[in-house]
């Protein structure tokens, strides 16, 4: 049969049939998943590895009704290299011909000049500050800005040259080309908008939200500690069924564009902003669920996160951080996927991450007897592995359950 195997699975559960595949060895690395139709995409397989895949097994990876099918692709997925090589020689010609009519000479030093990794949000294309910086481009004016655009397939431009310390995580975003900042996402048939000049938008994060989109939140009061323009809000509600979801964020700006993104989802009636400092938060008692979504560290909400989980019988912390394992270790081992753990790394990473969260449950079980009073039960569900940042700076979150004795 023509074109390439494919893996058809509902999009809200493909990074866990992903991690799947890509454990048994049978995910094509050099070929990018690609959305499909109502909801689906199609995850690329090694031909070798076909006639060795038991669906019947993949199915139990998510809910038994999800999409879970091979396919054919008849137009096989453009490869990773192949498409940034596209758009990269495009942009190369485009900006050399640019140069020669203006009797500038195109160097090598002007090729390593040339943006190699960009943000894309609808039609504007968000640039790294290294980028286009040396003195030549500057001769060019908004020729070259046009030209950046054209070659890139955008409307707009705008560079970020680094992370503001007024307190919110500000980006420091400059408009090269058009006339307005806000912008339009869409991850998981949710819809994020946002300023780029004003909030940022974490691309990385979007195995944790896929993660969430899979829970099983029905009649649950979810509290988002740290809901940002929504990016973990949203999921909870739109896609894992949530009762009611309170979004606590104290950036103006990020509270700006949650608000319009509640609305744009259609999920307003059962969501509920707090704008300000959560660790003013009034409410108590009424949380079956926390998000703690801030990194490198969410400690000081963990207190916070205490006083909101139900009295009677508990519930779950999602506590984010950026774990960072002290020693080398090179003796890397497969992937593993079982109740406890899904993560994937090497010995020493692992067991770095599994001392702090057996830290993380005994300090919380200390906080909940302090705040409560009676003796509480900690128990580790999961630990996720999100992304690396360095070698051994790892973005991890761990499952807790907590239940009074």
């Amino acid at each position: 049969m023509d074109g390439v195997p494919c893996l058809r699975v509902s999009q809200c559960h493909a990074q866990q049939f992903r991690k799947c595949l890509q454990s048994k060895g049978a995910l094509d690395l050099s070929l990018c998943l690609q959305n499909d139709s109502a909801g689906t995409v199609l995850l690329p397989i090694l031909p070798s590895c076909l006639s060795q895949l038991d669906l019947q097994t993949l199915r139990t990876v998510a809910a038994s009704d999800s999409t879970c099918e091979i396919v054919w692709s008849q137009y096989p997925p453009q490869s990773k290299k192949e498409r940034g090589r596209t758009h990269g020689n495009k942009l190369e010609h485009i900006l050399q011909e640019l140069l020669e009519s203006q009797g500038e000479r195109w160097t090598e030093e002007l090729r390593g000049d040339l943006p190699r990794s960009f943000q894309r949000h609808g039609d504007l294309v968000l640039l790294a500050d290294s980028c286009l910086s040396l003195p030549t481009w500057k001769k060019m004016g908004q020729q070259l800005w046009s030209a950046v655009a054209k070659g890139l397939g955008a409307k707009r431009l705008a560079k970020m040259s680094r992370i503001s310390s007024d307190g919110f995580r500000s980006p420091v975003v400059t408009m090269l080309l058009g006339e307005h900042s806000w912008v339009k996402h869409v991850d998981n048939r949710i819809s994020y908008e946002f300023d780029v000049t004003k909030s940022m938008f974490s691309a990385g994060n979007i195995t944790e939200k896929l993660r969430v989109a899979g829970f099983d939140c029905g009649g649950e009061t979810v509290v988002d500690l740290y809901a940002g323009i929504g990016y973990f809000t949203l999921p909870y509600l739109v896609h894992a069924g949530a009762s009611h979801v309170h979004a606590c964020e104290w950036n103006p700006d990020a509270v700006e564009a949650l608000q319009k993104n509640i609305v744009a989802n259609g999920v307003s009636d059962s969501c509920t902003v707090h704008q300000g400092d959560n660790r003013l938060l009034q409410l108590c008692d009424i949380a079956d669920r926390v998000n703690l979504g801030l990194i490198p560290s969410s400690e000081d909400g963990w207190p916070v996160a205490c006083r909101l989980l139900k009295r009677t019988t508990g519930g779950i912390l999602h506590i984010h951080q950026n774990v960072t394992s002290p020693l080398p270790n090179t003796a890397a081992i497969p992937a593993i996927d079982d109740v406890t753990h899904r993560v994937s790394g090497k010995t020493g990473d692992r067991e770095v991450w599994q001392a702090w969260a057996d830290d993380t449950a005994n300090r919380i079980s200390s906080l909940l007897k302090d705040i409560t009073g009676p003796l509480w039960i900690t128990k580790i569900q999961h630990i996720e592995h999100v992304k690396s940042y360095a070698p051994h700076v790892h973005h991890i979150v761990l499952d807790l359950e907590c239940r009074p004795s």
